[in-house]
């Protein structure tokens, strides 16, 4: 049952509504700059697939431009949404892409969608650096039962980055989608020409609205880049603010933003011009939503929703880093208690970078993980293991030992599941924990472009690793093919401090060793700055280096979760072999302190799905298809339920196990038989329980 506002309640009593009017529509403060309005048919053009449609998203040729160095806002709009539909959804025929999920599913036709978008930036209190906020309100919309759903962008990416997941799910279901790039997105700043992106993703120097720009004069920019050349600047990375502190409060603006437009559009129009704002919280389903760091903001949004925006949460493999609480443990069958969980993401992402390299090459991973040859040269991989060895950080005389020795510190000391064993190396090879460790280190430290932490910077670089130009082509289209976080669409991580010249991290050569180990050092570097020690020697930092780790350690404080979710209707979904976000560390250790913190007045679910891992787009390739499923179909599952739940009272089922059957080779297609339903009265053996301070997860 819908909620209705008080004013109707009095009213519908008799009593006078004198002192009980309706509010006008205020343009909320944190908005800077016009609102752009775009709006589409349905037809040439629409709000989820930019006018490709099913067939269009799921096509491996990517939408052109006309002029390559002068795309149009249009194009660039397609190709964004193209590439950030594609990412993070398998759109390979049989992994589910048509059946399950995808534009045209529970539709007509190729599933346009239309309606209207406003875009604008907005900032948090405390800074001035642009975030972009985006509503999508399709012409299916009922105001009068009004629903908005959340879609703060995956990973690092732009305004579209939750356009497959999120959006997909809210738009097919009429309801108002908000979007925020939460800070991060493209925003890169080409320091040797001063180019950046304006809102609708063109390239400009002039000095007007921006996404990012670094923090430094032209004087300080000039200087910067006669001694480093083509460098950029990104706005995850560069910006000073931390904004992953934000991602919460991101999200709740982002929910008034949609009130406010969808009220300058529906709302009751007066004589005098004003707008009674006639969509509110108190009449409009709002659900907080999305996958990864997107799932992370709209739960932290939750936390923090002290006006009672948020009415329910379903997100997906949220990147949650919560409050450290060693009151209670995780333990998975009958394996070992987990006392150490909760480590925060640059803790573990840190150590995935310094030992996976070697980690790569155990015997029990070698040959079965896919793609692990052709993204991970095995030579590369043995001079890591052999520069860890010469540093006492893995032991074994041969490298087959240090390499098992390299995975053991990573599955027991750091407590990382070995379901994601297999995963890991196209990960390494990916560069996804470097870039992260890489990003967050400076964003955590509010560091700028300039401080180069751990002589690490970002550039595009030639065929031998070398520093070199950008093509202008790739930059014209960065809004549109960057996911945020380089290494991406042509920039790359660079080792400044690598023997000869700076280099591409990834064919670096150490100082230390004179290996080359995959830039190493560096990568030793950002782990020394997040625990705070140096890695081989284990004694506590000193100087410059123990400034930046103090400063880090205090924005890492910043973004914890507390855990608090005030009672809400909750689902977090989350796949088992999960490789970028470990669950020990995210998903599992926040259900527990929920528990701890809510007892028997939460409302939160967690399903916990077999056979699932953190990108889907990987079950397109040979290798992944045959062992790991879609959580992707899970997370609109949890939508489902959370949606159901809110409007027709149906209890949401008990935390489980959800127990998926691999397909078995891409040539099967998948079938319901391998997505079993998120069930209502989960046999006892696979529910996941909290009893005596333990969180217990069956095997």
């Amino acid at each position: 049952m819908k909620r209705i506002m008080l004013c109707t309640l009095i009213g519908a009593t008799g009593i006078a509504l004198s002192a009980c009017k309706e509010p006008f529509n205020v343009r909320p403060a944190f908005l800077q700059g016009e609102i752009q309005m775009t709006q589409y048919d349905g037809v040439t053009d629409d709000l989820l697939t930019a006018g490709l449609g099913a067939t269009g998203i799921a096509s491996t040729t990517p939408p052109a431009f006309d002029d390559a160095l002068n795309p149009t806002p249009a194009e660039l709009r397609r190709l964004a949404i193209y590439n950030n539909y594609r990412a993070l959804v398998d759109t390979v025929p049989g992994g589910g892409y048509g059946t399950f999920f995808g534009p045209g599913v529970g539709t007509s036709g190729e599933g346009l969608i239309a309606g209207r978008e406003y875009r604008a930036y907005m900032t948090v209190p405390g800074s001035n650096v642009p975030v972009t906020v985006m509503a999508q309100v399709p012409d299916s919309f009922d105001p009068a039962q009004p629903c908005m759903i959340t879609a703060p962008s995956s990973g690092s990416r732009g305004i579209y980055g939750a356009i497959g997941t999120a959006g997909e799910w809210g738009l097919k279901k009429g309801c108002t989608v908000v979007y925020t790039d939460k800070g991060t997105g493209t925003g890169s700043h080409n320091l040797e020409t001063d180019a950046a992106q304006r809102l609708d993703g063109t390239l400009t120097t002039a000095d007007e609205p921006v996404q990012f720009r670094a923090d430094l004069n032209d004087t300080k920019r000039a200087d910067f880049s006669a001694q480093w050349p083509n460098r950029f600047a990104w706005k995850h990375a560069h910006s000073k603010q931390n904004p992953e502190a934000d991602w919460g409060r991101h999200v709740l603006q982002s929910i008034r933003f949609g009130f406010y437009v969808l009220n300058e559009q529906f709302g009751r129009k007066l004589a005098n011009g004003k707008v009674l704002a006639t969509i509110t919280p108190e009449n409009t389903r709002v659900i907080a939503s999305s996958v990864s760091n997107g799932g992370g903001a709209s739960v932290r949004a939750a936390e923090l929703d002290d006006q009672n925006l948020i009415d329910g949460v379903a997100v997906s493999e949220p990147n949650v880093n919560p409050e450290v609480d060693r009151r209670f443990t995780i333990r998975q069958g009958d394996g070992p208690v987990i006392t150490r969980h909760s480590r925060s993401l640059l803790d573990y992402t840190t150590a995935l970078a310094v030992y996976q390299g070697c980690a790569n090459l155990a015997p029990s991973v070698r040959d079965a993980a896919p793609l692990n040859a052709a993204l991970n040269p095995p030579a590369i991989g043995a001079n890591i293991c052999q520069s860890l060895a010469l540093k006492g950080l893995v032991t074994g005389a041969t490298l087959d030992e240090q390499a098992t020795d390299a995975l053991r510190i990573l599955n027991d000391e750091f407590a990382i599941q070995p379901e994601q064993n297999l995963l890991a190396p196209a990960h390494f090879g990916l560069s996804v924990a470097q870039s992260i460790s890489m990003t967050y280190a400076n964003a955590y430290a509010r560091a700028g472009v300039e401080d180069r932490l751990c002589d690490l910077s970002l550039a595009a670089t030639d065929s031998n690793g070398a520093v070199a130009p950008l093509p202008g082509a790739a930059e014209a289209a960065l809004f549109s093919t960057s996911n945020g976080i380089p290494p991406s669409a042509g920039v790359n991580l660079v080792y400044d401090g690598a023997v000869g010249q700076p280099t591409l991290l990834a064919a670096s050569v150490s100082p230390s060793d004179g290996l080359a180990d995959h830039g190493l050092d560096a990568l030793l570097c950002l782990r020394g700055l997040a625990s705070g020690r140096n890695p081989a020697s284990g004694e506590a930092l000193t100087g410059r280096d123990r400034g930046w780790s103090e400063r880090i350690a205090r924005g890492i404080d910043a973004i914890r979760a507390g855990g608090d979710l005030h009672g809400k209707p909750a689902v977090i979904v989350t796949g088992r072999s999960d490789a970028i976000l470990p669950i020990n560390h995210t998903s599992r250790p926040y259900v527990g302190l929920n528990q701890e913190v809510e007892g028997a007045g939460s409302g939160l679910r967690y399903y916990e799905v077999l056979n699932a891992h953190h990108l889907d787009v990987l079950n397109g390739f040979p290798g992944f298809a045959d062992r790991y499923v879609p959580l992707h179909h899970y997370y609109f599952q949890a939508l489902d339920l959370v949606w159901a739940h809110l409007e027709d009272g149906q209890p949401l089922p008990p935390s489980q196990v959800v127990r998926t059957v691999p397909r078995g080779s891409m040539g099967t297609p998948l079938s319901a038989a391998n997505l079993p339903d998120i069930s209502a009265d989960p046999d006892p053996a696979d529910r996941i329980v909290f009893a005596d301070n333990q969180l217990r997860i069956p095997q």
